[in-house]
This record gives C-alpha cells, structure tokens and sequence, in this order.
C-alpha cells in the first residue's frame, strides 16, 4: 500500500512539472525583457557514455572542481555536505561509515563498501579511499540506487565516481594555495597539461600537498589529537592513433600518503556534551601510502561498436600506533599495527549501436584483493583480569590475518527507444565471489543475479521522467577464528524509484526529484562482540528505506544564483533476528546507525562586474539530522543533534586570477561525526573510573585566504 502511494505521489511530481514548465513559456510569451543567465549543462558519464545530467533516467548529483574548491573540499569524503541522500561519517584516516539512502551503510574495511568508490570509473576496494586528496578533479558524481549493470564491480546503494582533469591539446595550467586559522590549515596545489606530441601524445601532471592541526589537544600525552597532512601527485598520458577509426590509450599514475588520527576519542558525558580534546596516554595517528597504474584503450572496433579495456594496479600500505582503551591508564596500546592490500582489476566493455533506436552496452569484470592485517599490541592483564595495580603483567599480544577477495561479473544493457519519446533500458549483472582467510575452514562465496529495468518519458527537450526498478548486492566475508559466525553473507536490495528532470524554457531553472523504495536482505550493520569478547561482523536483518529528494538550481539574472538539495528518508530495520542470533539480544533501536531522516544543502552566489573582473560572494548552509550513535546496549542508545554548517566565500576573479576570504564552519557549531556510548568499554569489564561515552567532534571555525592562477 505504502509503495502505490509513493508511485501516485511521484505521478504527482510529474505533472506539477509539466504545470511549471507551461507556466514558464507562457512568462516568457508576455515579453519579460530582464537578461537572464542559463542554467549550463554538466556532462556525465553515469551510463559508461558521455550524456547530458539532465537526460540520464538516473539520480545523479554532480559537484565540479571549482565548487570543491570554493568550499574548501578537500577529502573526497566531504562531497556528502553538497550531496542529498548520502552520508558520511569517519573516525579515521583508515576508514569512514557512508550510505546513501540508508542503504549500503559499511563501518570498517573488513567489510567490502556497500557504495561503489571510484576513481575514473576503476573500482577501489575499501572506505578508507574516502580520506583520499581531491586532487586536480574535475567532477564528483554521486549516483544513488544500484548501478551493478552499469559499472564494473557491483554497487549496492549506489556510487561515488571521482573523475580527474584530463590532459588538453593546448598548454594550460592552474595553481592554487589557501591559509585558515586557528589550526595552521594549508593547502596547495597546482598541474600543467598540454601537447606532447602535437596532435597525438598529451599529457597532464598534478601534485596538491594539505595540512592541519585540527582542534583536538592530547592534554596527558601533549600534541595534536587529530591532525591531518595528504599529499598526492597524479599523471596521466593520453596518446591517439592518427588513423580513420579512433584508437586511444589513456595511461594514469598516482601517489597519495594520508596522515593522521587513529580512533583518537575523546571522553564526553553524554551526546550533547561537546568535547575536543583527549587524554590519551599516547597519540592515536596513522599513516596510508597509496600507489597505482591504469591503463585504459578505447578503439572503434567499426562504426558501430567501441571496445573499452582497463587494466589496473592498486597498493595500500597503512602503519599506525595508539590508545586502545581511549583513556589516561595503558591498558591497551597499539604498538604496530599495519595493513596491506594489493589490488588487481580487468575490465573490458563493448558499446555498439545496432541501429538509431536500438543499442547495447556489454561487460565482463574482474578483479583480486589480497590483504594482510598485523597487529602487535600490550594488554595490562594483571589490571584486567585480577585487579593488579596499572603495569605489575603487561603481556604483548600478536594477530595476523591474510584474506584474499575475489570478485568476477558479466554485465549488459539494452537501450531501446519505443518513440521518439520513449526509452526502454533493461540490464542483468552476473557475480561470482569468493573470500578467503587464512587459519579459517571454507570459504565464502556468493553467486547472485542483479536486474535493472528503466523506462524514460520525455516530455520536451528539457524535461523527462523516468521509473525503475533494480537490485544491489554486496558481498559477505569471514570473521576472526573463535567467532559463533565464522562468515556472514552477503546483503542485498530491491530499489524502486520514479524520477523526474525538468528545466524551465528559458533554462534559467533545474529541478529534479526522485521519490524511491528500498527493500533490504540481510543488512550488514554494526558489528559487535560477543559473550566472548569477539570482535565480528554480522547480519542484522531487514531494512526498508523511502523517501524522497530534490535538487534544483535557479539562475534568475547574470549576477545571482541559487542552488538547493535535500533528501527526507526514513530508514528503518524491520528484523533484527539476525544480529539477535548471533549476539543473544536485539538492537534497542530500529535507527541505522549514523543515518539522518533529513540532510540537505543551500547554497547562494551573487557575482558582479567591479572593474576588470567580478566580486563574487558564495555562502552555503549544509545540514544533518537527528541520527544514533552506536552502542553494544540492549536497551539504550545515544541520540545526535542534527546540526547545520555554514561556508562563505568572498573573491575577486579577473583574467584566470582569484583573491578570496573564506569561513568553514562560520558559526562555529558542535557536532559529532562518531560517537559510542560507554556500553563498548563496560563490554570489556574495565573499571567504572575508566567506562566514558567516546566522541569525535567535528571541525569547529576556520577563516582564512585562498589564492588561485589558471592560464
């Protein structure tokens, strides 16, 4: 009942677009002369082919280099701020909880990311790819909802796609350099592109360097709890056969190192008791090196059909040290832990137009993960177990894991056009995986099919609506030997959406919106520990997620413009028999964890002429709901205030120059991005004096000057 009323209301949407757009042309038909600035068109690569934002049957937000940079992003991470429906939370360098919709939500990189991360459309295999440097970039595109026929691996809730510059044919460059206090925050970056070999042989080299103090002391240990430093350089070499039929080969290098806080919680009284600084007996900091080629050939195999191939090389190299027990006593203490994982990826797709209305887009995926995990650690046994004063039986504490992950798929899609009006697109997605862990019995693996049906209504040139229906998986894993679970399975999701894409006639307005249902299968949620002190992943159960989104860009004149984007979505675990199972007890809340009802952004620029170039101002608001905590509770749970974030941006930009003043977090609000209730330390039997709520509070006001060249 609940989904037929959704498909009457996105009807509804429908034809109050269809009201708008009349309502439009018969304005503009009584001769209102004021100049007016058209909304631009954004390029998209969402459906593996070159297409108009506004034309793809898919809920698709797209934030562009510039925009990232205005805002001061500067981890791919922090593109949820402008991104209805997706959130992301992290409490380390090594790994953030993100999902869009509700669905997809991943906590630690054990776990395979429940939305697809990718960088140029090659598949990276973990979360912790998120704290990665925006560098050089020219979009971000965030596509909401499976889209497992359209891209290599599959993608359970949707995708984060990072889509860097490309070299030119003309010697262009850029550089960029930006200082905020109170934090010592940096940044600087620059590239240059240009022809190598005139007419055949470009190339584009990038390098970005950031750092911040943060605003967390370590008032035991001294220093900064939660620093921050990147530093990346990226290359890539794009050589053209001179030949009647295209040939073109694309070659990508990078390096990326990301430093800085481990976990490092600080020990507050409750949720609204906002605290920055810790008292750890050592800092918590790691360090992750990051490398890796590609190579991608697209060559028209005839005049129908374009062949793409990629191969790819990807290392992860992580060390890291601290407090285990987030507190003044060395309990626990991280001496040396390290992580590894080398990835190998092929993939190869065969677009071909059979004919004007009828069309194919074929590929086969395949990919291997190997990962080692080491941990060396000391544990005060002796206070633990018996009580003994702090350091009287410190015992050392060794564990390793190696795990291997492989994946490999077939996907297709037919694109049909019924009218001239009318497309109907269907696919189907074959996986096969397999997980392995060494010192555990078996393996895990999955084999699943994956539908996807669309069909697109176009009512004019600037206004269409679609409907579909799809399914995502994700794949399951093994845990620790010892575990009640030894593997958990994969999750899975049927999406239902109607969506609808209208721009006004005189194109000085954007409107989307989307309305969707998600039916979820054994949701991979919190983990937990056991009656053993266990640390495992697991089933919860089901989830049902809708809701509703809107994003839309007004640009009434030359001088103003107004974008907006929000999601309303109500996410909710409907059995938890699973976790329950597993752990002896159920979850004291349906909430998923993290996840708001609402999150959404406004954004406002004014740009006027003032001599040889325009003062431009930029303010944003981003905000975020009421969401939950975590907890290993039964019965409690910790509940967040949703809080708002506001950015100003004030330049002047003349002949490819820009001076500018910026505020981050203008008005200085609190807010978590991660929190656990005290139910984690009582779990391990530590002493009421060392049993706190544990916090990571977000950035608090920055203002400082950006500098910028393109030529």
């Amino acid at each position: 009942m609940r989904f037929k009323m959704m498909l009457a209301a996105g009807a509804a949407i429908a034809a109050l677009s269809q009201g708008a757009a009349h309502a439009e042309t018969v304005q503009q038909a009584d001769g209102g002369a004021q100049a007016v600035a058209q909304v631009g068109d954004i390029v998209v690569t969402a459906r593996k082919r070159e297409e108009r934002l506004q034309d793809v049957p898919i809920a698709v937000t797209a934030t562009t280099g510039e925009t990232l940079e205005r805002e001061q992003i500067n981890l791919v991470k922090d593109v949820a701020a402008l991104t209805p429906g997706l959130n992301i939370s992290s409490d380390a360098v090594g790994r953030a909880f993100l999902a869009i919709r509700g669905v997809g939500n991943t906590l630690i990189d054990s776990v395979q990311p429940g939305v697809g991360i990718f960088i140029d459309g090659i598949y990276q295999p973990n979360t912790s790819y998120l704290n990665s440097p925006v560098n050089d970039v020219e979009r971000i595109e965030v596509l909401r909802g499976p889209q497992g026929t359209l891209f290599g691996n599959n993608t359970l809730g949707g995708a984060i796609n990072v889509v860097t510059r490309a070299p030119t044919d003309t010697f262009t460059g850029r550089a960029t350099a930006s200082y905020a206090g109170p934090d010592n925050y940096q940044t600087y970056g620059a590239a240059i592109s240009g022809p190598i070999v005139e007419g055949s042989l470009r190339g584009r080299l990038a390098a970005n360097y950031h750092t911040q103090d943060g605003f967390s002391t370590n008032t035991l240990a001294g220093g900064d709890a939660r620093p921050l430093e990147t530093q990346a350089v990226n290359g890539a070499l794009v050589w053209e056969v001179p030949q009647a039929q295209r040939t073109e080969l694309t070659l990508n290098g990078y390096w990326n190192k990301v430093t800085g806080s481990q976990t490092a919680y600080s020990n507050p009284s409750g949720p609204t008791a906002y605290v920055d600084d810790v008292r750890l007996n050592q800092n918590s900091i790691a360090a992750y090196e990051y490398w890796g080629v590609n190579a991608k050939l697209v060559v028209d195999l005839d005049q129908r059909t374009t062949l793409t191939g990629i191969l790819a090389y990807d290392s992860k190299e992580g060390r890291a040290s601290g407090d285990g027990d987030f507190g003044p006593i060395p309990v626990i203490n991280v001496t040396d832990g390290r992580n590894s994982r080398d990835t190998f990826t092929g993939e190869a797709r065969f677009d071909t137009a059979w004919s004007d209305r009828f069309s194919t887009l074929v590929g086969v995926f395949a990919q291997q993960s190997d990962n080692t995990d080491i941990v060396n650690q000391t544990v005060d046994a002796g206070y633990l177990l018996l009580g003994l004063p702090p350091g009287l039986l410190v015992l050392p504490q060794t564990t390793a894991r190696d795990s291997q992950l492989k994946s490999q798929a077939i996907y297709a899609n037919a694109f049909y056009n019924l009218a001239d009006d009318l497309e109907l697109s269907a696919g189907i997605r074959f996986d096969h995986q397999e997980v392995t862990i060494d010192g555990t019995a078996g393996t895990y693996t999955a084999d699943e099919w994956e539908p996807r049906v669309t069909l697109r209504k176009t009512w004019s040139p600037n206004h269409s609506s679609y409907a579909s229906i799809s399914r995502g998986f994700r794949g399951g894993g093994a845990n620790p030997p010892g575990a009640p679970n030894l593997f958990f399975q994969g999750d899975s999701v049927w999406t239902y959406e109607i969506g609808d894409k209208f721009t006004n006639d005189s194109r000085t307005l954007t409107l989307n919106t989307a309305i969707y249902y998600n039916d979820y299968s054994h949701y991979i949620g919190q983990n937990a520990l056991t009656p053993q002190l266990i640390a495992v992943n697991l089933n919860t159960g089901d989830v049902e997620s809708y809701g509703v989104e809107a994003e839309a860009v007004w640009s009434p004149n030359h001088i103003f413009q107004l974008k907006a984007g929000g999601t309303w979505n109500h996410a909710r675990i409907t059995d938890d028999s699973e976790f329950a199972a597993i752990i002896g007890h159920g979850l004291p809340s349906d909430r998923i964890l993290f996840q708001p009802d609402v999150n959404g952004y406004v954004s406002g620029n004014v740009s006027y002429p003032v001599g040889p170039g325009d003062l431009r101002v930029d303010v944003t608001a981003s905000y975020k709901g009421e969401r939950v905590g975590s907890t290993l509770s039964p019965t409690t749970f910790p509940t967040l205030e949703g809080y708002t974030i506001v950015n100003a941006n004030v330049a002047y930009e003349w002949d490819g120059y820009t001076v500018a003043v910026f505020a981050t977090n203008l008005f200085d609000a609190d807010y978590y991005d991660s929190y656990l209730d005290k139910s984690l330390l009582a779990a391990f039997g530590f002493p009421a004096a060392m049993v706190n709520d544990l916090g990571i509070a977000g950035d608090g006001r920055r203002v400082g000057v950006r500098l910028s060249a393109k030529f």
